[in-house]
């Protein structure tokens, strides 16, 4: 190949000089011009080619197809990729005797001590997080009823177990397994992602079957493409909220290699990091689909929770250095109304384009400004001035109301109203809730009556006791898909975590109540013989199903049914707050876990 380069490169170069005129073929001036015109020549073609391939707007694409895969990545932990390869190869006992940490090259002025006390941050929850009986209801029937939820939880894993062991989701029409493109390689999304769930249900045996499996199993040294967002949420989410619950250093560990994977993805003009990330080498672009290379609201605002306890195992800022600065840049920038809108260039750190939504690209994004407030043990008044300032700027753009009376969030497409609400924008009721008592108080009972009524109108988009992925409020339609397309039902667990919220701030009976109707409704459309299965149209007579169990159904939606059903020990809100796929991280009393630890009794009553 590189005698055919280089013949094709003399045969250029003397057709070129075949047509330089004048020039006789022999003396020393010829030999000296050729020289001249040949440097000359290549000196343009090379400043040419690599001028365009690396200058170029947006040309990471590019960059890809020459970077090598195992070249170290600025900004990545230089020996990762070994640190998980030993940490794979050794014995389970030899495994947890060593203490593996990740020593980071960016680690600059951060302390030498990267040990975390597991210790003294037990001391610092106020209450044990599991409660003092497991948060067991002394209602015969609410216990009855958290018992269904355990076996149906039992049911989804056991069959997960027997046909997808390994793989990301189970396909249980067909009894085989679903790896998808989402994860970069990485496989046993529904294990990671189940694993607090199971330590929380009791399950001790399927939960001990599943850290066994991300002990030996769990390959992190994949060189797919992944989402960050996905990533983050189930596995960096799943893990940390492992460890906190377990106090199991084998979590830890793992989850440290993951979150330097991560970190490339901020090496962008503006520090916004770019929706796909190569765990393998580190390059990282931007969804095919994205608008002119955009980041998304939603991906890019929720690594907050998660990135602020990465420090906090690690010791090194670098991890909360990554989102705050996302965070300084939109404070900086131009808000249309105050609103944030959903697509943002990496590159210039401006607006792409108008489109605002509380859902689908919008979403957590929100729900991550008022859960750090939460998390910082409500320290970081920064959120707060932003997730009320955006609350505000919905509030007056967004919420509306239906001819029938119904409260609902529409979007809006540069400055123009769309009347329709994604079963993710059902979130926001949750979210309304958990910040009502922190806003201004003249606004408290504002804020719970907004809270209360979103939940009321994603309850009544559940017409058959499952809703649709969107529904309208144009047309005469009232919480209603009128389009074929928006008619599915995939396990979102949205509208329920409203449930559990609203149930656990204001003790009404009713969000008991429309939790058992949705448990009926998965038992009756959703169950088949060999797990859960999404539905194609919620309002079709005979019900055909998609042949999915998604990871979240077992992380989120099970989730918040067992809680909803239990009493309020189980995860008490004041230690805990959960990521935007229902794994529990706890507050970060940095006052407690850096003094003397034990200002806090954990055996405390309510």
């Amino acid at each position: 190949d590189a005698w055919v380069s280089s013949a094709i490169i003399k045969k250029i170069i003397s057709m070129v000089f075949r047509k330089l005129p004048g020039v006789s073929a022999s003396g020393m001036g010829l030999r000296l011009s050729q020289k001249f015109v040949f440097l000359l020549f290549l000196s343009g073609l090379v400043t040419l080619c690599f001028g365009a391939l690396f200058f170029l707007p947006d040309s990471v694409r590019l960059k890809r197809i020459f970077l090598s895969k195992t070249e170290s990545q600025p900004g990545k932990v230089a020996g990762g990729e070994a640190l998980e390869d030993m940490t794979l190869s050794r014995s389970k006992t030899d495994s947890a005797s060593k203490d593996e940490k990740v020593t980071s090259s960016s680690n600059q002025g951060a302390n030498t001590d990267t040990s975390f006390d597991y210790n003294k941050f037990k001391k610092c929850l106020l209450k044990p997080p599991l409660g003092i009986e497991h948060g067991k209801p002394s209602d015969p029937q609410t216990l009855q009823r958290r018992e269904k939820v355990k076996e149906m939880m039992k049911f989804a894993w056991d069959n997960y177990k027997s046909f997808a062991w390994g793989r990301n989701e189970l396909r249980p029409l067909t009894r085989n397994g679903h790896i998808g493109n989402m994860f970069g390689g990485l496989r046993g999304a529904s294990i990671v992602d189940s694993l607090d769930t199971l330590y929380i249900m009791g399950l001790m045996d399927e939960y001990n079957d599943a850290k066994e499996w991300v002990e030996t199993s769990l390959d992190l040294n994949s060189n797919g493409e992944a989402s960050l967002f996905e990533v983050n949420i189930r596995y960096v989410g799943g893990l940390l909220s492992a460890y906190y619950l377990t106090g199991e250093e084998m979590f830890k560990r793992k989850v440290m290699v993951l979150g330097e994977k991560l970190l490339p993805a901020f090496n962008t003009p503006t520090g916004i990091p770019r929706g796909v990330i190569n765990l393998g080498s580190g390059t990282s672009w931007s969804w095919g689909w994205a608008s002119a290379g955009s980041s998304i609201l939603a991906e890019f605002g929720t690594l907050h929770l998660e990135f602020v306890h990465l420090s906090e195992l690690s010791n090194n800022d670098i991890y909360t250095e990554k989102v705050m600065n996302i965070r300084k840049l939109l404070n900086k920038i131009e808000k249309p109304h105050g609103l944030y809108p959903n697509f943002l260039s990496p590159v210039s750190g401006n607006w792409v384009q108008h489109h605002v939504s509380i859902g689908g690209l919008g979403d957590s994004f929100y729900e991550y400004l008022i859960k750090s407030y939460l998390m910082s043990d409500k320290t970081d008044e920064e959120a707060k001035k932003m997730y009320y300032s955006a609350l505000e700027a919905i509030e007056a753009n967004l919420v509306q109301k239906s001819p029938g009376g119904l409260t609902y969030m529409a979007e809006w497409r540069g400055g123009i109203l769309d009347h329709k609400m994604g079963h993710l924008a059902c979130f926001s009721g949750g979210m309304v809730v958990i910040g009502a008592d922190d806003g201004a108080p003249e606004k408290r009972q504002h804020y719970l009556d907004l809270a209360a009524e979103i939940t009321h109108t994603c309850h009544e988009s559940y017409t058959t006791k499952l809703g649709p992925e969107a529904f309208r409020f144009d047309g005469g339609a009232e919480a209603t898909a009128t389009r074929l397309s928006d008619r599915y039902y995939i396990l979102r667990p949205e509208v329920i975590e409203s449930y559990m919220y609203m149930w656990r701030l204001t003790h009404d009976p009713k969000y008991r109540e429309w939790g058992w109707e949705a448990v009926e409704a998965l038992e009756q459309h959703c169950r088949v013989e060999a797990g859960f299965s999404g539905i194609r149209d919620v309002y079709a007579q005979t019900v055909s199903h998609d042949n999915m169990q998604q990871s979240f159904f077992l992380s989120e939606t099970l989730k918040y049914l067992y809680l909803l059903f239990s009493d309020d020990d189980l995860l008490p809100l004041e230690d805990w707050v959960f990521n935007t796929e229902a794994h529990p991280l706890p507050v970060v009393r940095k006052s407690c876990l850096q003094g003397e630890g034990g200002t806090h009794d954990k055996t405390t009553s309510e």
